[in-house]
């Protein structure tokens, strides 16, 4: 995290304030203006004017591609009054690294002064301002917390000023950051621009299962990515009739149980209770009237097998069958053993009770 100077030849000239986009820790960005002849380039660090102060950070987006994450903000970002002031120096970046451990404490004591006032409210991070005359703490909190005298207490223990923003559990997964069940990073804090609200709806819309554990994030909410394709779900099944519907088929009237948008199928059954699964082309011909094409009129299909030149039978265009494992077994038959006689037959001895003769004293 070396300090950048500005590079002579890479950029373009502005005559005019150009719109900049700067993120900041914890995945927050904001828009400013620069009014220097060169634009900075991507990822250097800079110095943008803050609440009664200075603040650093790094350019994340210049120009028309800044202009255009501008206007698609959720509720519009609007034109930036603060200025981006100039390239941050090495020494700029070396004190700005220097506020991570004091962010950590800060956080700490914050917590600790909370659980002193039994206060319902969780102290999820802690921001210090580049310059230090801030400082901004983030908590969460099920209800309402009146935490008027919990910030003059901390205004006179760190002797700065003091702002206490309260966040929902979305916002704090995107500021933590984290790796979700599927391996990779949390889409709030890589790449979403807008948390958007997802409701139970969305899961029963696609199928899915409503155990909370299978649907929920990291957050404890439903999973952000339920939305991404949700949209192709509500297209497709405004081709299908609705579930429960009674419909008139060339069998009478039947009731739509079921509808599948993958395999463009529809179940119905009738008065009777037997069902049936037919295509949807076919659905839709018999409800409005139209023949049915039967299958003696489509193209029989060409079962024969086709011809594998040696070359490409061992590519992946081709599936090669997997061998299988034959094991062949043998009966082989055994002469029974001869039949055991009278001579063969081992003499047991067998005793007697105290004063007895043996078996074999006994006379015949």
């Amino acid at each position: 995290m070396g300090g950048v100077v500005a590079p002579e030849e890479p950029g373009a000239e502005t005559a005019a304030p150009t719109l900049v986009e700067v993120a900041f820790r914890g995945n927050r960005k904001e828009f400013f203006q620069w009014t220097g002849a060169v634009l900075p380039p991507v990822g250097v660090a800079v110095i943008v004017e803050a609440d009664r102060g200075e603040d650093l950070g790094r350019v994340h987006a210049t120009g028309d591609r800044a202009a255009l994450r501008n206007a698609g903000c959720a509720h519009g970002c609007g034109e930036p009054v603060r200025k981006a002031l100039r390239l941050a120096t090495k020494r700029d970046v070396r004190q700005a690294e220097s506020l991570g451990k004091l962010n950590e404490e800060a956080r700490q004591r914050a917590a600790e002064k909370v659980r002193a006032a039994s206060l319902q409210m969780k102290i999820s991070d802690a921001e210090w301002q580049w310059d230090k005359k801030k400082l901004t703490l983030y908590f969460t909190a099920e209800k309402r917390v009146d935490f008027r005298n919990l910030v003059r207490d901390l205004a006179a223990t760190f002797r700065t000023r003091i702002e206490l923003k309260q966040i929902g559990v979305r916002d704090e997964a995107k500021r933590l950051d984290g790796i979700g069940r599927c391996g990779r990073q949390y889409c709030s804090a890589a790449w979403l621009p807008e948390l958007r609200p997802v409701n139970l709806g969305v899961a029963k819309d696609q199928r899915l299962s409503l155990n909370p554990s299978q649907i929920s994030g990291a957050c404890g909410r439903l999973m952000c990515s339920l939305r991404y394709e949700h949209d192709f779900y509500v297209e497709s099944r405004r081709r299908f009739p609705k579930e429960g519907r009674i419909v008139t088929t060339t069998l009478g009237e039947e009731k739509v149980t079921s509808i599948d948008i993958f395999r463009e199928a529809v179940t119905l059954r009738n008065p009777e209770g037997a069902t049936r699964v037919i295509p949807l082309a076919q659905f839709t011909a018999e409800v409005e009237g139209r023949p049915v094409p039967s299958r003696a009129d489509e193209e029989p299909l060409d079962e024969s097998p086709e011809e594998i030149s040696p070359e490409l039978m061992y590519t992946s265009e081709f599936a090669v069958p997997e061998p299988r494992l034959v094991i062949l077994t043998e009966t082989i038959e055994t002469p029974a053993p001869p039949a055991e006689t009278e001579d063969d037959k081992p003499r047991r001895r067998r005793r007697g009770r105290r004063g007895g003769r043996r078996a074999e004293d006994q006379p015949e």
